[in-house]
């Protein structure tokens, strides 16, 4: 199985190199006006297509080897899960990136598969930008398939090793115990790396139908409005996937939060950020022809920070819980991708500079701070920016001692101390910005936009404000005043003035964020719908394609404010009892546990098995006050052939908090390691999540309005400013 899998990687890069020459040699001919510029471009597009062949072929055989439990791959002996059932061939499918080897395999795989949806759209009628932006495409694969064949290190088709195995062919005692990490036999984690690797994939596009309308010169939109839904398809599957870690790392990992600010959690986030800020630019190019130069240099930027995710990973750079084992050749490779994907852009903006500039220099000026252009300008340099220093702290521990925090690992304390000021003001940004005009914002239409919003919005502050001072400040207070590590740590956090007048401050900025784009819903569609038709039905339709795109990115902004206030409340009030409750193995018998208005009481422990797996359990009875709300039984699972272990948490849900409860096993005397938390409105946060991945596929799916065409008055001065929800 090996020696096939490695042949048909072989053949997948040969065909790759075909491809590359072919359209290579064809868009020079091109030129040219060569006859034979056609037939290369052509067979150039049958070899991508072959490429993508080639390695399904080869993910298939990898699949199959872990379904059929294969000794023969050593990549298949070591992450084989273990599990039994229906659940079991889930686990041993999602063996295919569940390591390093196979991870590469799937996500070359996924590149392959873009580029045959753009070969496909294109073989037809040939047009140089797809013809070009697919033999970038075919050279990013090119680098990953390279590195799977020539790398022994990376290949997923290394046979196994001779001492692995018995002279029967099955494994050895030794061997036998290897397999899945048990961490990842959640549905969770299964679905969350391929859906990070489809957003990985998607964002290569945009980069390549940049490098292709810099190898033209055309400065036109087209290359924008071929990639942009590509790109809202990438930054959601990469979404969906940093909000399935999450949901894992809530639920598994049994340290009660969702982030941690983890290097490898970091690396998935980065390119996600600087996508928010190319999805904004590429927007401004389409509807008004500016930020050309910035737009094309974000693509790069986005697409080097995607790398970055591989490169911390896979380098042996940084100390992570998730990196896997450092590989010298993956530090070299994909430190020098992200430098050739900066340096591309960088030198051919600088061959193509007059090329991309503004038709009209005031399109691309800020002649007023209180301006949708200036709106998006902001909004990029804040997410830029946070990417940036972001990446700076995850690698400053491999970075030289004179630098700053160079040779530290920096704590989360840290990076929130970074995040959660900078989010603040981004959603104030993307509060105001939809209200603005361009070039320069009238005050009288301002104000009527705002005005009822405005009203509301102060209502719901209120209302934000009472919960605060009356549960969040005296559940903070409590905690301080308990002191011990949790509340020294929370006290290391920042004055008491300063954490909760930034939470008073996000409660503000989410209100007006909430009420201005939910107006500026209603105003879209209640104008789209009026001027689409009278027939009900065609009138839907009509509004769905005219203003999908428009409605889907405010749903987003909406989500934005439903996640800061969840943010707020689940990671900066969190009440958590960690302590060791003292059991009486005699009587079967542990005092209550209480925290907040919550007491756990212990009604006994148990301990069951099956094929492969130990679960040691120990059951509470939970009443808040004098009424029981439920019952938990956490656990610890060991499985029995690895010997590793996991905590399962146990997790009731009320409608404003989380009761989490995870038991991490006995102490020498045999008391039981106990970790309470209460996460209050931790549910905003996953409601939040999932209307913005709603809002990213409307506006994914939607039809896109046409550019504005409007012209600045003369001398610079914008006409008055529009209803936005006609903009």
């Amino acid at each position: 199985m090996s020696q096939i899998g490695l042949f048909g990687l072989l053949i997948g890069f040969a065909s790759l190199a075909v491809s590359i020459v072919c359209l290579a040699v064809g868009g020079f001919l091109g030129r040219k006006k060569s006859d034979n510029a056609d037939t290369l471009t052509w067979a150039g597009h049958i070899a991508a297509i072959l490429t993508f062949a080639c390695l399904t072929f080869c993910c298939v055989i990898i699949v199959v080897a872990f379904l059929s439990g294969d000794n023969t791959i050593e990549y298949v002996v070591q992450g084989r899960s273990h599990q039994e059932g229906m659940w079991g061939v889930f686990f041993r499918i999602s063996g295919l990136w569940e390591g390093r080897e196979g991870s590469l395999l799937f996500w070359a795989w996924l590149i392959s598969l873009f580029t045959l949806i753009m070969t496909l759209r294109n073989v037809r009628k040939t047009e140089k930008l797809d013809s070009m932006a697919i033999m970038v495409m075919q050279i990013v694969c090119a680098v990953f398939v390279g590195l799977m064949l020539f790398s022994e290190a990376n290949s997923p088709f290394i046979a196994t090793k001779a001492s692995y195995l018995n002279p029967d062919g099955s494994l050895t005692a030794a061997a036998s115990v290897f397999g899945m990490n048990p961490l990842l036999e959640h549905w969770a984690m299964a679905v969350h790396p391929p859906a990070l690797f489809i957003g990985y994939a998607g964002l290569t596009v945009p980069f390549a139908y940049a490098i292709a309308t810099l190898i033209l010169g055309d400065s036109s939109d087209v290359w924008v409005r071929k990639c942009q839904r590509y790109l809202m398809v990438a930054w959601v599957m990469l979404g969906v996937g940093i909000g399935l870690g999450s949901l894992w790392a809530y639920v598994v990992l049994g340290w009660g939060g969702y982030w941690g600010w983890d290097a490898v959690e970091n690396a998935s986030f980065f390119p996600w950020l600087v996508g928010v800020a190319l999805i904004h630019s590429l927007t401004v190019y389409r509807k008004r022809g500016a930020f050309k130069r910035w737009a094309i240099m974000c693509t790069c930027v986005t697409f080097a920070f995607v790398i970055s995710g591989t490169f911390i990973s896979r380098s042996g750079l940084v100390q992570s819980v998730h990196a896997f084992e450092g590989d010298p050749v993956s530090l070299g490779l994909f430190g020098g991708m992200i430098v050739v994907s900066l340096l591309a852009g960088i030198v051919g903006l600088a061959l193509r500079w007059k090329r991309f500039a503004p038709k009209n220099s005031a399109d691309e000026a800020v002649e007023s701070l209180v301006s949708r252009e200036a709106a998006y300008y902001f909004n990029n340099v804040i997410m830029v920016a946070f990417a940036c220093v972001i990446c700076y702290l995850t690698i400053a521990q491999a970075l030289p001692s004179w630098l700053p925090f160079g040779g530290q690992s920096i704590t989360a304390g840290a990076y929130n101390a970074v995040a959660r000021p900078l989010g603040i003001v981004y959603c104030a940004v993307i509060a105001v910005c939809p209200l603005l005009g361009w070039m320069k914002t009238d005050k009288a239409d301002f104000v009527k936009r705002a005005k009822v919003p405005a009203i509301c919005a102060v209502v719901l502050f209120v209302v934000l404000m009472v919960y605060w001072a009356t549960y969040l400040v005296p559940s903070y207070n409590a905690t301080i005043a308990a002191g011990g590590t949790i509340g020294e740590g929370l006290a290391n956090e920042g004055p008491a003035w300063y954490y909760n007048g930034l939470a008073a401050v996000g409660f503000l900025v989410a209100s007006l964020l909430f009420f201005n784009t939910l107006f500026l819903i209603g105003r879209t569609v209640s104008k789209r719908a009026k001027a689409a038709d009278t027939n009900p039905v065609r009138a839907f339709f009509g509004m769905w394609n005219g203003a999908a795109s428009k409605i889907g990115g405010y749903i987003a902004h909406l989500a934005m404010s439903v996640i800061l206030v969840g943010l707020i409340c689940s990671s900066m009030y969190v009440t958590e009892n960690a302590s060791y409750l003292a059991y009486d193995e005699v009587n079967d018998s542990a005092p209550d546990l209480t925290i907040q208005d919550f007491t756990l009481k212990y009604t006994g422990n148990s301990v069951d098995q099956d094929s492969n797996n130990v679960f040691y359990y120990v059951d509470f009875d939970v009443y808040r006050g004098d009424q029981y709300v439920g019952h938990v039984t956490p656990n610890v699972q060991l499985v029995a052939t690895t010997q590793q272990s996991k905590s399962n948490a146990a997790v009731i849900h009320f409608a404003e908090e989380d009761l989490f409860v995870v038991y991490r096993g006995v102490n020498n005397d045999g008391d039981f390691s106990m970790d309470v938390r209460v996460n209050p409105q931790i549910s905003l946060v996953w409601v939040g999540f999932f209307m913005l991945m709603a809002g990213g596929a409307i506006a994914a799916l939607g039809r896109r309005e046409p550019k504005d065409t409007r012209v600045s008055a003369p001398g610079g001065a914008a006409a008055k400013s529009p209803d936005p929800a006609q903009a």
